[in-house]
């Protein structure tokens, strides 16, 4: 059966467009009856970033969990991690992140969680799709059986006191001058707090969200006007995030980018050295620089590859017995603390090996060099683009020219109606030719 409505990373479109109070309802429906396992009194926790249409979606599933005899326990603003991390603390039977994470406010999204904090499995997924579709009339609770809806507060400490607990006790951030970029998103109030109450002195950009600027020229996707405050406040450092704050993207002093790859290599060295790494090796996506990878391989670790999403990191890690994970993008998983992608926790990890160390930023977060990567995306219509004859020959003429130097990775987007072109190698040059060349390919055959 294949899926419907979700895709890599929850259900994702256009708010009111695909994302309608209509379909927010029936995901509530649908999700809510899917987790009602047993007679106790049942509870979902409903988080969301700072869209303007997440008021509407928010009290559309409230509608449709409430309907079917569900109490919910909506919480805000709130980093999806946050979300995940309340889910089981509060002993949910389901969690909800409202957001289409780094995407730009036109566009919103509904991301589940189990009663353990963890992401839906493809069966769980396709069961709650089956009830989408279905008339669930006769499901609906009697009128004593309805549920309730109420605010929960002082969830924001919650999560600080939470993500302060995974550095040691007598680690401090004293004399680190950090700018922090929230990108108008969830993380706004909680992450620079969180900061502060560490030590660090704090300049904090992306604060101030007005229901149309998350990820507008901020955050983790655009991450130069992070560069330009890290320059001109001489900080130590700058952290990215972005718009629901499942992922992170660091800058050193001089304003260079630290891409995931990077923030890998640093943690896993780190953790090996102190004997905290589950296994000798972790997993990253079929993105992730062939860079990291030789890097690792020094260092006598292994990295496991996966398809991109961090879904599929966390299920090889859970499978494996890995505890670290994460993608090229800045989606890192530290599985002894969190469930799902954590850029503020994974960001701490970063600044603890900093004030061990002693050293610049660019030097602690330099461990290896890249091999040229090239990312091109075509955006599209609908249709099958890579079906076309002329693309299909323009990537098979692609992997001849690489004959081995090299990779190439052509995907559709789980999220988005692109296709990305993705090239690695060593010489840029030739790179380049080819992914330009099957660009070219799919942009004919997309018009």
């Amino acid at each position: 059966m294949s899926r419907k409505y979700f895709g890599t990373d929850g259900i994702r479109g256009r708010a009111n467009g695909l994302i309608t109070p209509e379909l927010a309802l029936k995901v509530g429906q649908a999700a809510g009856l899917a987790f009602q396992r047993g007679d106790h009194r049942h509870r979902v926790v409903i988080g969301k970033d700072t869209r303007l249409s997440g008021y509407m979606i928010e009290y559309a599933m409230v509608a449709g969990f409430t309907s079917v005899g569900m109490d919910v326990l909506l919480v805000g603003p709130m980093p999806t991690p946050a979300v995940a991390m309340l889910t089981k603390s509060m002993r949910a039977d389901l969690g909800v992140m409202i957001s289409a994470s780094h995407n730009l406010f036109e566009d919103n999204g509904i991301k589940l969680f189990g009663p353990q904090g963890f992401k839906l499995s493809d069966d769980v997924e396709k069961q709650i799709e089956q009830l989408l579709d279905e008339p669930i009339d006769k499901r609906l609770a009697q009128s004593a059986s309805l549920g309730r809806a109420r605010r929960i507060d002082g969830v924001h400490d919650r999560y600080i006191e939470f993500a302060k607990r995974t550095l040691p006790r007598d680690l401090s951030l004293d004399g680190l001058r950090v700018v922090v970029d929230c990108a108008n998103g969830a993380a706004y109030k909680v992450v620079p707090e969180a900061l502060w109450e560490l030590g660090a002195d704090v300049i904090p950009i992306g604060v101030e969200p007005d229901g149309f600027n998350i990820n507008k020229e901020c955050g983790s996707t655009s991450p130069e006007a992070l560069s330009k405050k890290v320059r001109e406040m001489r900080a130590d450092i700058g952290i990215a995030l972005d718009g629901d704050a499942d992922r992170v993207i660091l800058v050193d002093e001089r304003g260079h980018i630290v891409d995931g790859d990077q923030l890998l290599a640093v943690i896993a060295q780190s953790w090996k050295e102190d004997g905290r790494l589950s296994r000798s090796g972790i997993v990253a996506t079929v993105m992730s620089n062939l860079g990291l990878e030789r890097f690792l391989n020094a260092q006598g670790l292994d990295l496991v590859r996966t398809p991109v999403g961090d879904r599929y990191v966390l299920e090889q890690m859970l499978n494996g017995g890995y505890n670290l994970g994460g993608e090229q993008s800045g989606h890192i998983i530290l599985s002894d603390y969190a469930t799902t992608g954590d850029g503020f926790v994974a960001a701490l990890q970063v600044l603890a090996v900093v004030q061990k160390l002693r050293r610049p930023v660019s030097e602690v977060c330099h461990r290896f060099d890249p091999l040229p990567q090239i990312l091109k995306n075509v955006r599209h219509k609908g249709g099958k683009p890579l079906d076309n004859s002329d693309v299909k020959s323009a990537i098979s003429d692609g992997e001849q020219r690489l004959n081995g130097h090299g990779r190439l990775l052509i995907r559709s987007s789980g999220t988005e109606p692109v296709i990305r072109v993705m090239g690695e190698g060593e010489d840029r040059i030739l790179v380049e030719d080819v992914v330009d060349t099957i660009v070219s390919a799919l942009g004919n055959a997309a018009a």
